[in-house]
């Protein structure tokens, strides 16, 4: 019975404890200056921002006057039909001789990559190796990813890079454990998510740190510092059973990392305004967190953030909209506040992900259903401006959008992917810092690829 309830009670308090530091070295926190803010010279981020359930990409990026294709938004139109966005709200971007449109929600991203600080990188996804539609209708299943379509593998797959087969380690945590020495002595865990992480945070030696919006929260019922004080020093106890004892351990650390954290982000002012909405406060936190990165001396910092609700088998316009102009006004927001009050643009890239794209033509619901190949977007500062970004223009083969055409994998424009999940993360792991040596540790199929880098990013 003893064993039940202290398991129990075990159960209740990791449940309770937000952030679980994975690193060592937590008494840092005691005596750092929670008032530092500011980037120190070196510093590097990268910013996932998950788009969960399978964002259409067909309605984020949308052809208008595309010459190098021969098509344009008349072709849209008739693949889309009754999903089709009116061709005068889009916000208009230009990929040299092309024209494209940005969803009407939009302005911000569209603002950015106009002034040559954000990049579309095209019909992205999961693959083992370049592949076409012959090669496709070949059905030679060590062609192509394992369980295509399903959620759960391809989210594995993206934060992977392994497209079959088991992987228990993610790029940005493998990333992180190849650059270990950058962070050598850091005070708290160089990745840090703010809504949950899978596989993309984990590496062999490196974990998350999970940071609700807001900051980390406190053990249920710790109202007082000697109440806390006295549940540390309980934990401190030797009992001589070594699971309980390290499960302990890390409830220790988990409830350290609380104390501290909420005391350095309560000194953290941002004054830049932020969106009162599920990414907004989730990228104020990452700007909090990033405003204290010489305190806590983290060198290379991944953070991972998510916005649900892509899965849009039905009324796609409905859902869909609104989540789109959250990404935009959140993105905007946070690249506002890094180049206008942190003077950090620079030394921060934020980056789109998702599953899988859906498909081009819609269902009989006003929805779209589970594809492959989508559209994403990176932002930083472009090159002009002194940054690393190549920004305002696409990197990368834009799809025809012809319904069973080359690049469509049956007849509902399930676009086959023309560049791969492993060479898009390589290009960030790359422009983070991982050297060539470790690149096929971070990301092992990208020696699959002609491209390693795909070189958005200098």
């Amino acid at each position: 019975m003893l064993i039940r309830s202290r398991r129990d009670f075990m159960k209740t308090t990791l449940r309770s404890v937000a952030a679980l530091g994975a690193y060592g070295g937590l008494a840092k926190f005691g005596e750092m200056n929670a008032l530092a803010s500011g980037v120190s010279a070196g510093y590097q981020a990268l910013i996932c921002i998950f788009l969960a359930g399978g964002n259409d990409g067909h309605n984020t990026v949308i052809p208008i006057s595309v010459p190098s294709l021969q098509e344009g938004y008349s072709d849209y139109f008739q693949a889309r039909q009754t999903l089709a966005l009116p061709q005068a709200g889009l916000q208009v971007i230009q990929n040299g001789g092309d024209t494209y449109g940005l969803h009407p929600l939009m302005p911000e991203i569209a603002a950015l990559y106009n002034a040559g600080n954000a990049a579309i990188i095209p019909n992205v996804g999961t693959l083992v190796k370049p592949i076409d539609k012959t090669t496709l209708q070949a059905n030679n299943p060590a062609d192509f990813p394992s369980a295509l379509y399903s959620h759960a593998d391809q989210v594995n797959q993206w934060q992977t890079t392994v497209p079959n087969g088991g992987a228990y380690t993610g790029w940005g945590g493998l990333a992180e454990d190849a650059l270990a020495a950058q962070n050598a002595g850091a005070a708290f865990s160089p990745i840090t998510s703010t809504s949950g992480c899978g596989l993309f945070c984990t590496g062999q030696n490196t974990y998350a740190s999970t940071v609700p919006v807001g900051g980390a929260s406190n053990l249920i019922g710790a109202t007082d510092s000697n109440r806390i004080n006295a549940f540390q020093n309980m934990l401190a106890f030797d009992n001589g059973l070594k699971l309980v004892q390290a499960a302990n351990t890390i409830t220790g650390r988990g409830v350290g990392f609380s104390k501290a954290l909420n005391a350095a982000i309560a000194a953290a002012h941002i004054n830049t305004a932020f969106p009162v909405s599920v990414l907004g406060q989730q990228l104020l936190t990452v700007a909090k967190i990033i405003s204290i990165q010489s305190a806590l001396g983290i060198n290379r910092q991944v953070f991972f953030c998510q916005l649900g609700g892509f899965d849009t088998h039905g009324m796609q316009i409905g859902n869909q909209d609104p989540l789109l102009g959250d990404l935009s006004q959140s993105v905007g927001a946070l690249y506002t506040c890094l180049s206008q009050e942190l003077g950090a643009d620079k030394d921060v890239v934020t980056f789109t992900a998702s599953e899988f794209g859906r498909t081009l033509q819609p269902n009989g619901n006003a929805g779209t259903d589970h594809a492959w190949g989508n559209h994403h977007i990176v932002v930083g500062t472009g090159k002009s401006s002194g940054g690393s970004l190549l920004g305002g223009q696409f990197c990368g083969q834009f799809p025809s959008l012809t319904l069973g055409g080359a690049n469509d994998a049956n007849y509902r424009g399930i676009l086959i992917p023309t560049t791969s999940v492993e060479q898009y993360a390589a290009t960030l792991a790359t422009w983070f810092g991982v050297p060539a040596s470790s690149l096929s540790t971070v990301v092992p199929y990208i020696g699959n690829f002609p491209n390693a880098n795909l070189g958005f990013l200098g």
